[in-house]
């Protein structure tokens, strides 16, 4: 049990941080929001498995009648599976979540920040969010982007959101001076596509060297901001860039015809694509996440030894 009031750490992840093991955080909204029933819990515990298959131990972060849980049992992760009616928290959305007793699924930013205050430093998902497209009209940019400018944690990811304008974001994260560097990569990964086309300033080739870059960070000392790992999805498991281009075409007009805005952006863009490529966006997703968690795990045992 944590000191800290309404965090909530389980026994496994307890000892874990305590024998200085390797932790490897992971959201929970891909399981409540990002994929269908039942498969959700499959994927879930598949994912959770991966991380103990590379030696760490996994801690997958959800709110819970008004406590922040830092690793599920197998009844909570159950829930976070099932039930429809878990809200999606982002950082913003913790403090109301947790003062008014509510439920819900965190987002990227809302696990990056509730990993850090558990002292996990490295956390695996899919896709960070960024700035939206056509930011200079609407001004929407994911909440992702400011709580990794203030939260030392290392994110292993595949990129951005597709959906959204990858070269705004990555000059919003130099902005923010959030470190970026491609995994074995001197492009920027496209989420369900191995590469943006846009460059990377470094290229980190094992997970030690990642690690030596995290001890790197704490040396320096200064501002507490994030490390982003851009892992890409292989080749042969990426979505085909030509079918991805066209749905997403057809999909951001469908979302203009129909005035979506704000926050139902991108789980209609999600939602259009899994749908308008008979699920091949799913699983390019899918293999990105798993291809990240076993790098983060690997990451994480790395620091671990340090």
């Amino acid at each position: 049990m944590s000191a800290i009031p309404d965090l909530r750490l389980s026994t496994e992840v307890s000892d874990a941080l305590e024998r200085r093991r390797p932790v490897v955080a992971l959201e929970s909204t891909i399981i409540a929001h990002g994929l269908p029933r039942p498969r959700n819990l499959e994927v879930a515990r598949e994912l959770e498995q991966l991380v103990r298959d590379g030696g760490a131990v996994p801690a997958t972060i959800a709110v819970l009648d008004g406590v922040a849980h830092v690793g599920l049992e197998e009844k909570a992760l159950g829930r976070v599976a099932s039930d429809t009616d878990l809200r999606k928290l982002g950082r913003r959305d913790l403090p109301t979540a947790l003062g008014t007793g509510a439920s819900g699924a965190t987002t990227v930013s809302a696990t990056a920040a509730l990993a850090a205050l558990a002292g996990i430093r490295v956390f695996a998902t899919g896709g960070l969010g960024g700035v939206h497209r056509g930011w200079l009209s609407n001004w929407d940019e994911s909440a992702d982007l400011d709580v990794l400018s203030r939260t030392r944690i290392t994110v292993v990811c595949a990129g951005v959101k597709s959906i959204l304008d990858v070269p705004a974001t990555l000059q919003r994260l130099e902005t923010l001076n959030v470190s970026v560097a491609g995994y074995r990569t001197e492009t920027f990964p496209g989420f369900y596509l191995s590469s943006s086309g846009e460059p990377v300033d470094w290229t980190l080739d094992s997970p030690g060297q990642i690690a030596g870059v995290m001890r790197a960070q704490d040396l320096l000392g200064g501002p507490e901001t994030a490390l982003i790992v851009a892992n890409p999805v292989p080749e042969s498991e990426q979505l085909d860039p030509d079918l991805h281009d066209t749905v997403l075409t057809d999909g951001l007009a469908t979302a203009e015809r129909k005035h979506v805005t704000g926050q139902a952006m991108t789980p209609f863009l999600l939602d259009y694509l899994m749908r308008h490529t008979g699920g091949a966006s799913l699983e390019a997703n899918l293999a990105a996440v798993r291809g990240n968690v076993r790098l983060a795990a690997e990451v994480a045992a790395c620091w671990a030894e340090g």
